[in-house]
């Protein structure tokens, strides 16, 4: 399963460990939860503490069971949160794919244009779930941006993005779905 919410990118990967640990361990219900995440960490609304809380479902570092949320007990690492941001947070490969798209052919990639080649995977619910669908999800590309740049696997080049090396490496390294060719 893939999440949608994406909070804005903290000033450093550090911030995200601060996050994780203001989680319980012990589950509690997602009021609780936010309400500690806003105490701990000072996020200032209920919104960004859930925002923080399902992101951290996405990259693997608190889960959700029938008791309520709680901290697992992972490690947040830099190449932890790569993979995790690259598998669990829904458009994140997609916007990762643009952006070797466009390296490929030498440019950055723009937020609009990232935007642009990503607004055809926005859900079809989405897009009738409110009026301005293409602001929300313009937003979360940005973030999904930051996101990549804070965890270098991308860089900001000529007033957009682009890819880094660190990216193209996990990509060559994933291999195709039948395994390396014989």
């Amino acid at each position: 399963m893939k999440f949608k919410l994406v909070p804005e990118p903290p000033e450093d990967v550090g911030f995200v460990a601060d996050a994780q640990a203001a989680v319980p361990l012990v589950p509690g219900t997602e009021d609780d939860c936010c309400a500690r995440l806003m105490r701990r960490v000072g996020f200032r609304s209920r919104d960004v503490a859930r925002t923080w809380l399902t992101f951290l479902r996405a990259v693997g570092l608190a889960a959700e069971t029938d008791d309520g949320f709680k901290r697992l007990r992972t490690e947040p690492s830099p190449d932890r949160l790569r993979d995790r941001l690259l598998s669990g947070v829904y458009g994140a490969d997609d916007v990762a794919d643009a952006l070797l798209a466009a390296d490929d052919r030498g440019t950055a990639l723009a937020a609009d244009a990232a935007f642009e080649r990503f607004a055809d995977r926005v859900p079809e619910w989405e897009r009738y779930r409110t009026d301005d669908w293409e602001s929300v999800w313009r937003e979360r590309v940005d973030r999904l941006l930051g996101w990549l740049v804070l965890l270098g696997l991308a860089g900001e080049r000529d007033g957009g993005y682009a890819a880094t090396t660190a990216l193209r490496a996990r990509r060559e390294g994933e291999g195709g779905e039948d395994g390396p060719e014989p």
